[in-house]
């Protein structure tokens, strides 16, 4: 993760030797493995001893609650993150901006074998249905909402809902891609379905939300999620009959304001150069959100906490930011880079690391393959402290999170990677199970120091051997990761 640079760069100026070393880097293009061991010691010794993102995460569950963007508890998570930051002696800021709330009001669902026999089933609406929607059709099973299926449907799902499973089938061809229930949303609507329910992969009737938008604004169509085991014994009677639901649901809309929270270190001697360290504050309203993303945001305020309490020092200059509006659409990052742009000040970004739904990492991950050197060199002398962490190393790209619109303006991205959720959390993703009983102490503060030794590294190694893609490389760098097709979607498909 991060190495510690053998002579700290706190402002000094490079020895002879130093000045020599990082020539001859430039000229081989590989990276200078840094020794920032003594500073990663420092860290880990105050996160272990002192780290306050457990205490300051199960206060926000209990006294705030959920953190749904342009809510009142929304609006006091941002000033709790505000107030902590400024606590710890930053200089912190808002970066407000305006979305397109939404919020659930009333839903309710009804499946029988006719249109005058139909029974109540417990489901959960997705995030921007429309504010009001009353329909009722035959339901056509679409398997795993992908364009294959509605192409093997043959236009039959026109004006009736179509039952789609969320995530993979079991039993489903090896390579069957994976798309996001935004994605499937929007596959549906565009072969003219009159509404959408989703089936959960989660036992014992456990109902998701989340955004049924690729673009976080109003989609047409009623979209809605059952349990796995409703869901499954639908489609299995649609086998030998056809199958009818009712959809009623009224929702709010509106635009609000809310507010990304930014704490800054200034570099010393890179000062224009900024890493930046997010993930998103605000959560679902169906509970705490203490795993999504509590306990990548809470962990974000202690990586902050601890570089104030041991006087860090960086050469570029590190950004802490708490986005939000991730749920809703990636809101919050996506102001971030548009005041960016505004500003011609975007390509400062040198790198950005996410946190979501982060937890005790075995070691790093970039969207850049370019990175394994430097990344295992630092994670080498993590290992030194703590042989849990593994010095794994992962490369790729995917979305739906606040590094996609760095990583669609050609910025490298990174983060964690080798994680688990703790206490069998995964389940309970978006939904009212995601309480703070599930967080673990000791994994977050995992979570913490390792993440605060990546990103000491990343903001004083001499050189980061990557930059900002040209748009056609990032364009071919997009396809090799198959993101075309979703980004297509989503109508972020600029080429």
């Amino acid at each position: 993760m991060k190495a510690f640079f053998s002579l700290l760069i706190c402002g000094i100026s490079l020895s002879a030797v130093a000045q020599t070393t990082v020539q001859t880097q430039i000229q081989s293009q590989r990276p200078v493995q840094d020794d920032f061991a003594p500073v990663f010691k420092k860290i880990n010794a105050e996160v272990q001893a002192n780290s306050k993102a457990y205490d300051n995460l199960k206060f926000a569950t209990e006294n705030i609650g959920h953190r749904l963007t342009g809510s009142e508890n929304g609006a006091k998570a941002e000033a709790y993150a505000y107030q902590l930051l400024k606590s710890y002696g930053y200089d912190v800021k808002y970066l407000p901006f305006e979305v397109e709330s939404w919020s659930r009001l009333t839903n309710e669902t009804k499946i029988g074998d006719s249109e005058s026999q139909l029974k109540k089933v417990n489901s959960v609406t997705l995030a921007h249905s429309p504010v009001k929607a009353s329909v009722m059709a035959e339901l056509v099973d679409l398997g795993n909402g992908l364009e294959a299926d509605y192409i093997k449907d043959g236009g039959k799902v026109k004006g009736k809902i179509a039952l789609v499973y969320l995530g993979i089938l079991p039993g489903s061809p090896d390579k069957t891609p994976y798309l996001h229930r935004s994605e499937k949303a929007a596959i549906a609507i565009q072969h003219g379905a009159s509404g959408i329910i989703l089936i959960n992969g989660v036992k014992g009737g456990v109902l998701l939300t989340g955004t049924a938008s690729v673009t976080g604004k109003l989609i047409s169509i009623p979209a809605l999620c059952i349990g796995l085991e409703d869901g499954m014994a639908l489609k299995e009677r649609l086998k030998d009959k056809k199958q009818y639901a009712s959809l009623n649901m009224t929702n709010f809309s509106g635009p609000i304001k809310a507010r990304n929270v930014i704490a800054t270190l200034k570099g010393t001697t890179l000062p224009e150069e900024k890493i930046v360290v997010g993930g998103h504050l605000d959560s679902w309203d169906l509970a705490t959100g203490a795993i999504d993303n509590g306990i990548g945001s809470f962990a974000i305020i202690d990586m902050a906490r601890t570089f104030k309490k041991l006087n860090l020092k960086t050469a570029r200059t590190l950004e802490f930011v708490l986005f939000m509006g991730e749920e809703q659409g990636l809101l919050g990052s996506k102001a971030y880079v548009a005041v960016e742009q505004m500003r011609s000040t975007l390509d400062r970004v040198r790198f950005m690391l996410n946190y979501d739904m982060a937890n005790n990492p075995k070691g790093f991950s970039s969207s850049r393959k370019e990175m394994k050197d430097l990344f295992t060199a630092w994670g080498g002398q993590i290992n030194q402290l703590d042989t849990g962490f593994k010095n794994i190393f992962s490369s790729g790209a995917g979305l739906h999170s606040d590094h996609q619109p760095f990583l669609l303006e050609g910025i490298p991205t990174g983060g964690g990677a080798g994680e688990e959720l703790p206490n069998n959390s995964g389940p309970f993703y978006h939904s009212d199970g995601d309480v703070f009983a599930l967080v673990d102490d000791q994994e977050l503060r995992n979570t913490v120091r390792f993440s605060a030794m990546l990103a000491y590294a990343l903001a004083n190694t001499p050189i980061i051997p990557v930059s900002k893609q040209s748009d056609e490389v990032l364009k071919k760098f997009l396809q090799d990761n198959d993101l075309e097709l979703p980004l297509k979607l989503a109508g972020e498909w600029r080429w």
